[in-house]
């Protein structure tokens, strides 16, 4: 169970060699940057060191306790990053699959709203647009302010 910023690109195979054992199903996401303007030509993002690795863990913590997760993983990159590069990725491992889609989906419409990130688009004159919330991502995450389902 790890949660890990970095600025270079990840492996994501390589992290799973060991990932999970014992689980009945492993699920897996992969974040991508997009260009939703036809403009940008990378997305900037920062973070505070140490603040960002503590909400990333506690993320994963509450995600393994709410589904009964057996392992769970979070890399999400920092820096500069090109339009197609591979920007977060989520892992989760759990004994069946429905606990394990959950738990991913969970995870990611946590990351999305609330891990502490700033971003900038950069576009073809320098430096844009920091990115705002979007009431979808918003949307996405009040699913999860019931109660977690009986297992």
């Amino acid at each position: 169970m790890a949660a890990r910023l970095q600025t270079e690109p990840f492996d994501l195979a390589s992290d799973l060699r060991d990932f999970g054992a014992g689980a009945g199903a492993i699920v897996t996401f992969t974040g991508i940057v997009r260009d939703d303007t036809g403009q940008m030509q990378a997305l900037e993002i920062e973070h505070y060191p140490g603040m960002t690795e503590r909400a990333l863990t506690d993320f994963g913590d509450q995600a393994a306790r709410r589904f009964d997760l057996t392992d769970w993983l979070i890399v999400h990159r920092h820096g500069r990053l090109a339009v197609g590069e591979p920007i977060m990725a989520v892992a989760t491992a759990a004994r069946h699959r429905k606990a394990a889609f959950e738990a991913a989906e969970y995870l990611m419409d946590w990351l999305k709203s609330r891990a502490p990130f700033w971003k900038r688009e950069i576009g073809p004159h320098g430096t844009g647009q920091w990115v705002e919330a979007k009431d979808s991502d918003e949307d996405a995450l009040t699913r999860w302010s019931a109660a977690p389902p009986a297992r």
